[in-house]
């Protein structure tokens, strides 16, 4: 049952109010802001409870669980925001198990002073999001920092989701033989953020990749339950997540740079930066490794769904004592990809 709102004697003034410390404080302020912003926006039975935690039923089964926080800079990108960037970002590190996502959780660290109406306005994409992709924020919490003490807004969040049986996706599963596939353009997302970030601002027509792809995983496991690895290469990009793959399986791999797909906006964007796309961060792609017999049916699932419709195969994986990820260059010759010794791009999620 939907309990009704707490009535509040004057309603929030949206297009001026700002952020104090009394809507952290857990008083009536507080009550006040949960109640017409985030209540209102995340509206459903679960979160409706007003309970320090969401319940609900969940059919048996094997289930995941992650956790993640959101320090992006500047909140607001072309094509997204760093509230439809925390429920993109949760749903993919769920689906990354080949699990379907069924709950949210969002904490909001707000600085004095924030605007209300760019609070609304993350609030209100974060809830859009988080209905589009069907994955309901169930429970939540908000603090407040003093003025100086913060950068605007961060944003914590966990998921859950439901393992469907006969799946097991993880990171220490790749093969030699194994197939390496990513679902499309590499470095739109750190491209389009940089492009707007203070001091390094550019002309391009590029927006966020930023999407939920459990859609696509679902189609994908569908087609083969069987993948091995699957992984969305947010920070440090593709070269660093298959380093991470790597690693975990003891694995070497080859990657082909005719094979990789990016836009030509990117790699302009990275030359006129001095970086490298391998490096940089991605929100709405992922990658798949798997079987290399199974690779057809995989990249013709991929490319069924409107979210791999570009995706590519990009390499292989090989027996490797020392588990490096080389790639045969445009050129004819090849390089180490190696890890990163920094970031090359901070908040970037």
């Amino acid at each position: 049952m939907t309990l009704p709102r707490r009535a509040h004697p004057r309603p929030l003034d949206i297009a001026a109010g700002r952020i104090d410390l009394s809507h952290g404080g857990g008083g009536r302020a507080m009550a006040q802001l949960v109640d017409e912003l985030f209540v209102a926006a995340f509206d459903n039975p679960a979160l409706n409870q007003r309970n320090d935690q969401g319940a609900f039923e969940v059919p048996g089964g094997r289930m995941v669980m992650t956790t993640d926080g959101y320090v992006i800079s500047p909140l607001f990108f072309p094509g997204g925001d760093i509230g439809s960037l925390a429920v993109h970002g949760t749903v993919n590190d769920v689906a990354m198990a080949g699990a379907v996502p069924l709950n949210l959780s969002a904490g909001f660290i707000i600085e004095e002073g924030f605007p209300l109406a760019d609070l609304k306005r993350i609030v209100d994409s974060m809830a859009r999001a988080a209905k589009e992709a069907g994955v309901p924020v169930v429970t939540g919490d908000t603090k407040v920092v003093e003025k100086g003490k913060g950068d605007g807004l961060f944003i914590t969040t966990a998921g859950i989701g439901l393992v469907p049986p006969g799946v097991s996706i993880s990171g220490d599963r790749a093969r030699p033989g194994d197939a390496i596939l990513v679902s499309g353009s590499l470095g739109d997302h750190g491209v389009a953020v940089m492009s707007k970030r203070e001091g390094l601002e550019f002309d391009t027509t590029l927006v966020s990749d930023s999407a939920a792809l459990h859609g696509l995983v679902a189609a994908m496991v569908a087609a083969v339950p069987d993948l091995h690895v699957l992984r969305d290469p947010t920070r440090g990009g593709l070269a660093a997540t298959l380093n991470e793959i790597a690693a975990q399986s003891g694995v070497g791999m080859l990657l082909h740079e005719t094979a990789i797909p990016v836009k030509p906006e990117v790699r302009g964007a990275c030359e006129l930066l001095g970086l490298d796309p391998l490096y940089v961060a991605n929100e709405g792609k992922l990658i798949c490794i798997c079987d290399g017999a199974d690779a057809g049916l995989v990249l013709a699932a991929m490319r069924a769904h409107p979210l791999g419709r570009d995706a590519a195969l990009i390499g292989h994986c090989r027996t490797d004592a020392h588990a490096f990820v080389q790639m045969e260059t445009a050129l004819g010759g090849q390089r180490v990809v190696d890890w990163l010794a920094g970031e090359q791009l901070p908040r970037i999620c």
